[in-house]
């Protein structure tokens, strides 16, 4: 395993072939906007993805929230990303909160969100990013980007109708409006919700689960449930059937079996 990435507005920490990114801004409630924590994110899925021996990553905030998403002081008087031209704007939004959306869609391992508290806009849409949301009883979250008279320029109206169905995401978008715990486990925001002191040890169980299987077929299994998405059925099968090949004849399905039959 190659050295972790040293990050200054955020920790990682892994054990067990599970890797833990925790947000460490909450001074500004882990904003995403004006910190280091989008390059961050992407310096750490790099390198998870170029180490076979991480099975699993856990993304929570540390303090209060989750993330805020974007700092709105920052967008009142047009401070980084929301200074410039339209087209210079349009370029910060491509390098910066949408290559961190390219790059959690590339990410090879599951990942498991740890809500903590307030996911809100693009905080909320990096949750939707993640393979599952797991959320405290102090998780609240909002597609609020309409409130400040903005869109989801980070990628949000791709991700939570995925997540919630298109009519939910439909309501959830145009009203702006705050979700709590209890209504975000409803709709299938959140898969659970537990007490806040119960939800890393939660997420670091999960997470371990997934990273014990063997790691090619877990990372390949990550990308036939996206390519899913979006390929037709008689493609999807021909690329099931190829990386079948190479699952069959790979040493972790011979050590699996092995194991199975003892």
């Amino acid at each position: 395993m190659t050295k972790p990435p040293v990050l200054t507005d955020a920790t990682l920490d892994v054990n067990d072939g599970v890797a833990l990114l925790t947000f460490n801004r909450d001074d500004v409630r882990n904003a995403l906007t004006g910190t280091a924590l989008v390059g961050e994110i992407i310096k750490v899925i790099d390198w998870v993805n170029s180490n076979h021996s991480v099975g699993a990553m856990i993304i929570t905030g540390g303090g209060k929230a989750f993330s805020s998403g974007g700092n709105v002081k920052h967008m009142l008087n047009k401070v980084g990303l929301f200074s410039g031209t339209p087209l210079e704007i349009q370029d910060k939004y491509r390098r910066g909160l949408q290559k961190m959306a390219r790059a959690m869609q590339q990410l090879e391992v599951p990942v498991i969100a740890a809500v903590n508290g307030a996911a809100i806009g693009a905080g909320l849409d990096l949750a939707c990013m993640c393979d599952i949301r797991l959320g405290s009883q102090f998780a609240k979250v909002g597609e609020t980007f309409v409130n400040l008279g903005i869109i989801p320029g980070d990628g949000g109206a791709w991700f939570l109708p995925r997540v919630v169905g298109l009519q939910r995401a439909a309501e959830m978008t145009f009203s702006g409006r705050i979700v709590g715990a209890e209504e975000a486990l409803k709709i299938g925001l959140l898969m659970e919700v537990l007490p806040s002191s119960d939800l890393l040890p939660r997420a670091k169980e999960m997470a371990a689960g997934f990273a014990a299987k063997p790691r090619e077929a877990l990372r390949i299994s990550k990308r036939l449930l996206q390519m899913g998405q979006r390929l037709e059925l008689p493609d999807f099968l021909d690329y099931c059937a190829a990386q079948q090949s190479l699952c069959h004849t790979s040493d972790q399905h011979r050590e699996a079996l092995e194991h199975a039959l003892k």
